[in-house]
């Protein structure tokens, strides 16, 4: 069972900051803390392209500090497209990441300046080329997701030898069949995944090779893991982020030898940038007791956030609670739920251990929510309107935007 206030030593300085100036619910990133942790990946997968998968923060101020450390953006849709270059991302590194796309959206994207598109078949290829001409296209190859909380493999990507049939339409319609790409699924947790995904990678560039077409790049896309959460259950999660690296660093170096013409690499990080370096500042509705019908009783403790404000994934993750302003010395088992009237709206399988005296209106800090937290928030389900984002004191000066 998992005991709340054990995490406020995660919280830094800064989201500290601002999270104890905070007088009402809203969702606090530490913009400084994302690009230290963009440049930490630089540090560990040296060479490789940066494109923010921007689906899990949508935030503009976020795409732009991104944009300042060198990364482009992986886009899902033309909406995303412009609010990337809105926020200052230049067309050219924006690749339009998602396989389902409709003849209007493909247009609409061209239009704006995106010349890179995912595919996954031969509908989809002769979609863009109608509406794209001349444009490179990047084939996903689908994974099993395994090792991952949520794996991501059904709606898309295809086997290798659908790709190898993908992209040779795709050159016969005059389009440029550039690379290849893979997604192990979101917070992935095992290192076995990323090693199958190169040999699927690996057998895909060596039967592509003998159709005479050779990639320029291949696209690693997400699944690196945040470090903050926990599992339903209330244990921490340790993804062995380490070992994860070496191995894309050695699948990278094999991969290159492998290929026939030089190979650019990209990565499409999203949770592992911002999950970590967001944090919701909620509050207690009620904290209450009833007996089930087994005659059981039962504490439940309410928050003003919960599944519909931002906290969709609790089917398959928890999120550490700190209650800055209660002693945890007297703790009850409580269940955690949010404020809606829907049975679905809990926060993990098992109740967590509580202050006790925690009374409504007590500020809750609720860590590791910068990745999907605003992206999931409904537009005002049973009256609970989204939450407004704030940023921490930065204590460095924007870079100066790099190369993408």
């Amino acid at each position: 069972m998992f005991r709340a206030g054990d995490a406020s030593e995660l919280v830094g300085q800064r989201l500290r900051t601002a999270l104890a100036a905070a007088g009402d619910d809203q969702i606090v990133f530490d913009l400084d803390g994302i690009a230290g942790r963009s440049a930490a990946l630089r540090r560990e997968l040296p060479g490789v392209r940066v494109r923010f998968a921007m689906k899990a923060c949508p935030v503009d101020e976020v795409i732009g500090r991104l944009a300042g450390e060198g990364a482009g953006v992986d886009a899902a849709s033309p909406g995303e497209i412009a609010q990337a270059l809105a926020a200052g991302v230049a067309a050219g590194a924006i690749h339009y990441g998602n396989t389902v796309k409709s003849d209007r959206h493909i247009a609409d994207a061209y239009r704006l300046g995106v010349r890179d598109f995912a595919t996954d078949s031969v509908e989809d290829v002769a979609a863009i080329a109608a509406g794209a001409p001349g444009s490179r296209v990047f084939c996903r190859l689908a994974t099993d997701g395994d090792g991952a909380l949520w794996g991501l493999s059904r709606k898309c990507g295809c086997s290798v030898a659908d790709a190898v049939l993908v992209l040779d339409r795709a050159r016969e319609l005059g389009l440029t069949p550039a690379g290849l790409s893979v997604h192990v699924g979101s917070q992935q947790l095992t290192v076995r995944a990323w090693r199958t995904a190169f040999d699927l990678i690996a057998e895909a560039i060596t039967e592509l090779s003998l159709r005479g077409i050779v990639l320029d790049h291949v696209n690693l896309g997400g699944g690196l893991p945040a470090l903050g959460y926990l599992d339903r259950h209330g244990r921490a999660l340790a993804p062995p982020l380490d070992a994860m690296f070496a191995a894309i660093r050695t699948g990278m170096r094999e991969l290159r030898r492998l290929a026939p013409a030089p190979l650019d690499l990209v990565m499409e990080p999203g949770r592992h940038l911002v999950a970590d370096h967001g944090v919701i500042r909620a509050h207690v509705s009620r904290l209450s007791a009833r007996r089930r019908p087994d005659g059981r009783r039962q504490h439940w403790l309410y928050l003003s956030c919960g599944r519909f404000n931002g906290l969709y994934e609790s089917d398959q993750l928890r999120y550490r609670l700190v209650f800055p302003t209660r002693s945890d010395a007297d703790l009850v088992p409580a269940v955690v739920a949010g404020p809606t009237c829907d049975s679905d709206d809990i926060l993990g399988a098992e109740p967590t251990l509580v202050p006790a005296t925690v009374v409504s209106g007590d500020p809750v800090w609720i860590l590791a929510c910068g990745a999907y937290s605003v992206s999931y928030q409904t537009q005002g389900f049973n009256g609970f309107f989204p939450l407004p984002h704030t940023f921490a004191p930065s204590l460095v000066p924007a870079s100066t935007p790099g190369p993408v």
